[in-house]
């Protein structure tokens, strides 16, 4: 476990089976401090009495939020997020702000952004300008309230263009110039995706810890807790620590019928 780092409940994976606003309450209880969500409403856009209602919610757990989740998109035309879809750029913008006013009132300082898939009709070219656009935008609204937003490889989705860690850190460097600072945009290295996809995860460790600024684990295969599947986990986080990787680490696995999930 790397010095000054803790470890994280993945509200959305480990509490499935809690309602969405009891999923907060049922971390503290299980011993954890810090909690991470992924979109925890249905709409991009929920209305203001849902998002009071959780954030209510967490604060009366006395949970820390340090990640969240943007949108999927809706289950109609989501593809696994809206960034680099043409035509939904103005909801992007609408969504970034709802975001945003997650993050400056739960101190939220990391927000992952889902890259969406391939749309029929149009080129990888034009999805990966939008994308750059609205990366922009969202990092440009985050930095004031101390947070950024993170792009991460998955596993698992048919047509997703962003799978392996080059193929996000070359995103990272177009979305950095855009936007003329470094920095602007995150890698989220989860550990479980990596191995799905069959990347080296030493060699990315090493070459891209200087990107990475939140890490989420589950063990390969069947991405249940550490110890179920053949990843050495503990040899991966003492390997960021070495490299000087000193944020948290995410749980985020679908529990095993009989594990506790407990801190």
């Amino acid at each position: 476990m790397p010095p000054g780092s803790d470890f994280v409940a993945n509200c959305s994976m480990l509490y499935v089976h809690k309602a969405p606003l009891e999923r907060a309450n049922a971390a503290v209880s299980d011993g954890y401090r810090k909690v991470e969500f992924w979109w925890p409403f249905e709409s991009s856009v929920p209305p203001d009495g849902e998002v009071t209602e959780f954030i209510d919610s967490v604060e009366n757990s006395g949970a820390q939020v340090i990640a969240m989740n943007f949108t999927l998109g809706g289950s109609a035309d989501g593809g696994r997020g809206i960034l680099s879809h043409p035509g939904r750029s103005a909801e992007f913008a609408e969504h970034t702000e709802v975001v945003a006013g997650l993050v400056k009132r739960l101190g939220i300082t990391r927000c992952n952004v889902p890259y969406g898939v391939r749309r029929a009709g149009n080129t990888d070219e034009a999805g990966r300008g939008v994308a750059v656009e609205n990366l922009v935008l969202a990092s440009n609204r985050l930095l004031p309230l101390h947070a950024v937003p993170m792009i991460e490889p998955i596993s698992g989705a048919e047509d997703y263009p962003v799978v392996t860690a080059a193929q996000a850190v070359e995103l990272i460097e177009q979305v950095d110039a855009a936007a003329g600072r470094r920095g602007a945009l995150g890698l989220l290295a989860d550990l479980y995706h990596l191995a799905a996809n069959g990347e080296n995860i030493d060699s990315v460790l090493h070459e891209h810890v200087a990107r990475i600024v939140h890490v989420q684990v589950a063990d390969f295969p069947g991405r249940h807790e550490p110890g179920t599947g053949r990843l050495d986990i503990d040899r991966y986080l003492n390997t960021l620590r070495a490299l000087g990787y000193r944020d948290d680490i995410a749980m985020e696995y679908i529990p095993s019928p009989s594990a506790s999930v407990s801190h």
